[in-house]
Order: structure tokens, then C-alpha cells, then sequence
């Protein structure tokens, strides 16, 4: 079993999801997120397919997260005048099990936090790699020392960038925006476009979704009135319920804007630093950061299980058993379906929609993407070095 300390950055999805294993197998685990609290709320994520299922029943998770699902809901696209277009199936957009982001990170933190310390409100500032450990300064707390450290601290990870370099080197932007705003407005599952612009409400996805072409932004993410200032312009003259929406949004209870964007990298390791789920290979809306956040913390935690704590190895075996299951996300592109540029894009789109045949291709597809790797019975391995 392993006697290792091991420091993960990230409380969201993929950071307890690791946790989980690793104090299973003999870890001890830190996890330091950078919020105050776990974030409540959040779009609805999903899972989808047998290889999901298969790691989150060996989690003992899969009941509660059924019993605070959301359900995947159709939801019907419109013009400017409410007139139905075309659905956007439910089981397309939420797969065979839907929830939200918070809720999720909830049950993950529920299933982990009597055996792993937590540490909110605090961020890692630096890493350095000695004879011993990582020696990792944060922001706020006392430095400290771990045998490894592991990031799961998204898209725009500060453990990628500390590690690997900045940003742009390895976060490719696709020419799209998403926002997600609590805006208190009533809607029965509606989606209405206009070229290079989206939004929803209704939806199980947020209260109010919204998806826009744009040139790069710059503003703090951080900061709820410049996000909110972004919403405004990309959406100025709108129809629809536009206006309506916008005339909330000073009051909203929440908002977050950010890129629609891909994760793209050589190598995965650096030293006794690793990535998990965004920060690695995130692809936003691409329909599998969350999968792909669960099933590779299983993987990673399992190749350190059976490498006997060698990181050498288990990274290496990490990236060669989880790679190319991992670059299903790059073959989205959400922004050009949610938000086509064009009204022939737009028309184009709800064709689609409207035609049985492609949707059933549709979700074909995705099973298979979704199942396209074979895993290890780590648990059993485990179970068998306790005899």
C-alpha cells in the first residue's frame, strides 16, 4: 500500500475524486482550493456510458449521485418570437446521469473529508522539487513538503503553469465565450439564437446559459462586475428575452464568464508533479470533464497503487493506459454548435436536431467515445496486497 503524502490542488471534481483513491490505498492527502468554501450550485454536469458507471459504483457513489440527479430535459429552440424551431434532446446534452457541478463536488467532499484534510481558502505560489519531496509555498498557510503534488485545479491551472509554464502554451482559445448567471428568471427549457450568440434558460445546464462568438477578452474572472459588463456588450440589441435578462443581471445572484477553450500537452509529469482532468486535458463544454476528471483520478491513483508509489512509472503508465481516451474532448466544438456565426449555421444546426437519424448517430457516437478504454480492477489489487 502506499505511504506516501501527496498534495492536490483542487476541490472541485477530479481532486477529492483522487483523494478518494489515494487514502484507500495509504496515502496521505492534502487538498488546498483556492475558494473560501465548495462552490454550490454550478452547471449540470453528466456521466455517460459503462466505463462511468463502472468507476463511480466502485466508488459507492453512484445511488447518491442518482438520487440528486437533475435529469436530462429536451429543450426547445425558438426564434425571436417563441416560435418552436427544433429540440435539443435531453439525453444528448445530459447522458444517462445528470447533476450539478456543486452537488457533485458536495458528495465527493462528503465521501473524503473524515480522511483527508482540506485546506480552503489558500492557493500553492510555488513548487520546488528536492531530494526529499516538493517543497510547495502557498499563499496563505505555512509552507510544506510532499513526496508528490497533483493538479486538479482546472483550465486554467496555477500548479500547469508553475510546473510547465504559462498558460498560453498549452490553452488553446476556440473563438467562444460561455456564461452562467443566476438570474432569477422563470423559462420552460427554451434556446433561442442569434449569429455568433446563444442563450438558454430553463435549463438544467444553469438558470441562464448563455454562449457567444467573440475576439479574446480580457477581464478578471474573479470579478463579478467586469463579468457582468461582458454579458452586456456581447449582448447588446438582442431579441427574445434578451433585454429582460439584461435588465437582471445587476441583481443576479451569480455569475461566471470564461472561454471556450482546449488543453493540449506533450506530457502530463513533470518530476513529482502530475495533472489530472482540466488542468491536463479539459475542453470546455466539450460534454466529458467530468468522466474524464472521475476515470482518471481512478487511473492515476490505481498506476501509483501498483507501481508501489514509483511516480516514474505511474505517470508513465498514467498517460500510456489514459491518453488517447482523454483526447475525446478535442473533438468538439461546442462553441460552433451551441452559437453557429451564421443564420445559415443556425439553420444548419436546427436541421440537425430535427432529424431522428443524426441524433441516434449522435449518441452512438458518444457511448463509444465515452467507453473507449479498459481499466484495471485496481480496488482488487488493493484488496489483495491486505491479505
Amino acid at each position: 500500500m502506499l505511504n506516501q503524502t501527496v498534495l492536490i490542488s483542487g476541490a472541485s471534481i477530479a481532486g477529492p475524486s483522487l483523494a478518494f483513491w489515494l487514502e484507500r490505498y495509504g496515502a496521505t492527502v492534502t487538498v488546498v482550493e483556492r475558494a473560501p468554501a465548495l462552490r454550490p450550485g454550478g452547471q449540470a454536469i453528466d456521466f455517460k456510458g459503462a466505463v462511468h458507471r463502472q468507476v463511480l459504483e466502485a466508488m459507492g457513489l453512484w445511488d447518491a449521485i442518482a438520487a440528486r440527479q437533475t435529469g436530462g430535459q429536451d429543450q426547445t429552440v425558438v426564434d425571436a418570437d417563441g416560435r418552436a424551431l427544433a429540440v435539443l434532446p435531453g439525453d444528448v446534452t445530459g447522458g444517462e446521469l445528470e447533476i450539478r457541478r456543486g452537488d457533485l463536488a458536495e458528495i465527493l467532499y462528503e465521501a473524503t473529508r473524515e480522511t483527508c484534510e482540506y485546506v480552503f481558502g489558500d492557493e500553492i505560489t510555488s513548487l520546488t522539487e528536492t531530494a526529499d519531496g516538493v517543497h510547495v509555498t502557498f499563499a496563505k498557510g505555512a509552507a510544506r513538503t510532499f513526496d508528490l503534488v497533483v493538479g486538479a485545479d482546472g483550465i486554467h491551472s496555477a500548479v500547469r503553469r508553475l510546473a510547465f509554464g504559462p498558460e498560453e502554451q498549452f490553452v488553446t482559445y476556440s473563438g467562444w465565450y460561455y456564461a452562467l448567471a443566476d438570474l432569477g428568471v422563470a423559462g420552460d427549457h427554451l434556446m433561442y439564437n442569434e449569429p455568433g450568440r446563444m442563450v438558454a434558460i430553463g435549463g438544467s445546464k444553469a438558470p441562464a446559459f448563455f454562449v457567444f462568438a467573440s475576439p479574446q477578452l480580457s477581464y478578471d474572472r474573479y470579478d463579478a462586475e467586469q463579468q457582468k459588463q461582458v454579458l452586456r456588450e456581447a449582448y447588446a440589441g438582442g431579441r427574445w428575452r434578451i433585454p429582460e435578462l439584461l435588465d437582471r443581471l445587476p441583481e443576479a445572484a451569480s455569475v461566471y464568464v470564461d472561454s471556450i477553450s482546449r488543453v493540449s500537452m506533450d506530457r502530463w509529469s513533470s518530476g513529482r508533479v502530475v495533472l489530472l482532468g482540466d488542468a491536463g486535458y479539459g475542453s470546455t463544454l466539450a460534454g466529458f470533464g467530468s468522466g474524464l476528471a472521475v476515470v482518471g483520478a481512478y487511473v492515476l491513483a490505481g498506476e501509483l497503487l501498483a507501481a508501489d508509489g514509483d511516480h516514474v512509472v505511474a505517470f508513465r503508465r498514467y498517460e500510456e493506459v489514459f491518453r488517447s481516451y482523454a483526447g475525446v474532448g478535442e473533438k468538439g466544438r461546442p462553441g460552433a454548435v451551441l452559437a453557429p456565426r451564421t443564420r445559415m449555421g443556425i439553420r444548419a444546426r436546427n436541421l440537425m436536431l430535427r432529424t431522428a437519424w443524426m441524433m441516434r448517430l449522435t449518441l452512438w457516437i458518444t457511448d463509444r467515445f465515452a467507453t473507449a478504454v479498459e481499466l484495471r480492477d485496481y480496488p482488487a489489487l488493493a484488496r489483495s496486497r491486505q491479505v
